[in-house]
């Protein structure tokens, strides 16, 4: 009779547990970790940069894949760097340290420096123009004759900062920094023309008319900066 036996002459239903016997499975353990121990290595003889948060390919390519102007530099610390006169449109610098750090002339529009640590940067005569600066660390950043149209400045600190001839105008500011900032405002900005003490609404009970981010009497992004801006972004498609 078969009595509902299995193959191995056990009980159907009460198969015993594997097992192995000393040495058994043993090369393949040691592939394994032969090949993890190779690709650490590998990771820390690479000749690519190391920046924390930085893919290594795109700090190779100075681009978003390789494409347009969108440069990541997240978490990395980058303190001193030079990126005078550079087309920085769109980059990252979400939570980067870049003490000391230059952008002179540089274009940064719509560039990201969320919790970004810049004190002591050098941002004059730079296109800031909406830029998200949420909850930066700005003190004594050097902004004379930049172009801060439409950035958000929200819980940011810009404790001694120049600001002489800096265009404010529909930007996003706390209103401790505001007043802070207009007790010494001064100048006009050289290509907007806009006075600086006006662009931060100063000397007013009520804000200049202008500078809210929604209002449509602002002034408004020019035709030929948002092609500009069209050109910068990388094509996926054809």
């Amino acid at each position: 009779m078969g009595g509902g036996g299995g193959d191995d002459g056990q009980p159907a239903g009460e198969r015993q547990p594997a097992r192995f016997t000393a040495g058994e499975g043993q090369p393949a353990r040691l592939a394994a970790a032969a090949t993890a121990t190779a690709t650490a290595l590998g990771l820390l003889l690479s000749p690519f940069p190391a920046f924390a948060g930085l893919n290594p390919l795109e700090a190779e390519l100075g681009g978003e894949f390789g494409v347009g102007t969108a440069q990541q530099w997240g978490e990395a610390t980058i303190d001193g760097k030079n990126f005078d006169n550079q087309d920085l449109r769109r980059s990252n610098f979400t939570s980067a340290s870049i003490k000391k750090g230059s952008f002179r002339g540089a274009k940064l529009n719509g560039a990201y420096f969320i919790k970004s640590v810049v004190p002591f940067v050098d941002f004059t005569a730079t296109d800031i123009s909406d830029c998200l600066f949420d909850r930066a660390v700005a003190v004594n950043a050097n902004f004379t004759n930049a172009i801060l149209q439409r950035v958000v400045f929200t819980r940011s600190d810009l404790t001694g900062s120049i600001i002489e001839g800096a265009d404010f105008t529909n930007s996003m500011i706390d209103k401790t920094q505001q007043i802070a900032l207009c007790r010494y405002a001064s100048g006009t900005n050289p290509v907007t023309g806009v006075d600086t003490r006006k662009s931060l609404g100063c000397g007013s009970k009520r804000r200049y008319a202008a500078s809210t981010p929604s209002n449509p009497e602002g002034p408004q992004v020019a035709e030929d900066e948002k092609e500009a801006f069209r050109a910068s972004m990388p094509v996926y498609r054809q």
